[in-house]
């Protein structure tokens, strides 16, 4: 079995280094790293030149782009494993086994097209705020809510481009849209462990836009409700009471990073 990561960058050099090595020292021996950039002028191509000259494993181009789901599409047509997981520029996986615990968990159940673990809320420094497990999935749990983590999640090569890859009209939520369509299919398999750091800081556009994209959840929830011809009465009093959580939560993130420096 084979693994592609994909990471889609732009002037990311503050710190896709991390990310780039937390990849590379992955202990699975057949593993791809696909890096997409957007045109970086910032240090960022040099940066992934020089590990690409070094490291064969490491696929990568720079040009302009549509907007993050087009890099990430384009990211899918280069890569050719049979499993594909994207890592955001700012994140980085827990620890050198990753690659390997969801190749063991792919290969005990053959069956299963994706899979979806935990992951750990870090400062801009790196420094641990807080820890989120792998949510209890059920589909009905998921068109009320994103409940699958992207940065932990890896599917199928074939399953990815069964459910329709990314949509480009999306900005924030292209995943969810993508889990809808995969979770209506098939359950992913659930990793009890947390297995991706995900970097709080000021310019992470899911913090810091985190009310745009909750935004767009919604229409993403409305529209796929809309084509099932559910009654969409209930999900928009939650996302009512809902938005309004989430917004206090993504500042008190914020504000706990801003703490740690």
């Amino acid at each position: 079995m084979k693994v592609s990561v994909i990471t889609v960058c732009f002037n990311s050099c503050k710190f896709i280094r991390q990310t780039i090595e937390s990849v590379l020292s992955q202990t699975f021996p057949n593993l791809e790293y696909v890096i997409v950039d957007g045109g970086s002028t910032d240090g960022t191509i040099d940066l992934i030149r020089q590990y690409a000259e070094t490291d064969s494993r490491v696929v990568w181009r720079s040009e302009p782009d549509k907007g993050i789901s087009d890099a990430m599409n384009k990211g899918g047509a280069m890569a050719s494993g049979d499993v594909v997981a994207h890592l955001n520029s700012d994140d980085y996986y827990a620890h050198s086994g990753v690659i390997s615990q969801v190749v063991e968990c792919f290969v005990s159940n053959p069956a299963a097209t994706w899979l979806t673990a935990g992951f750990n809320f870090m400062s801009e420094d790196g420094e641990f705020l807080k820890e989120v497990n792998v949510r209890r999935y059920s589909f009905r749990r998921l068109i009320r809510g994103n409940i699958i983590l992207h940065p932990a999640t890896f599917i199928k090569r074939d399953a990815f481009y069964s459910a329709g890859a990314l949509d480009e009209s999306l900005n924030y939520c292209m995943d969810y849209d993508l889990f809808l369509r995969l979770g209506s299919r098939a359950a992913p398999l659930l990793l009890g462990e947390q297995l991706t750091c995900f970097r709080v800081h000021d310019d992470s556009r899911s913090i810091s836009q985190s009310e745009q994209a909750y935004a767009e959840e919604f229409r993403v929830r409305m529209n796929y409700l809309d084509k099932l011809g559910k009654l969409t009465w209930f999900y928009v009093l939650d996302y009512q009471i809902k938005s309004r959580l989430n917004r206090f939560f993504y500042r008190g993130l914020l504000a706990s990073n801003r703490k740690q420096q």
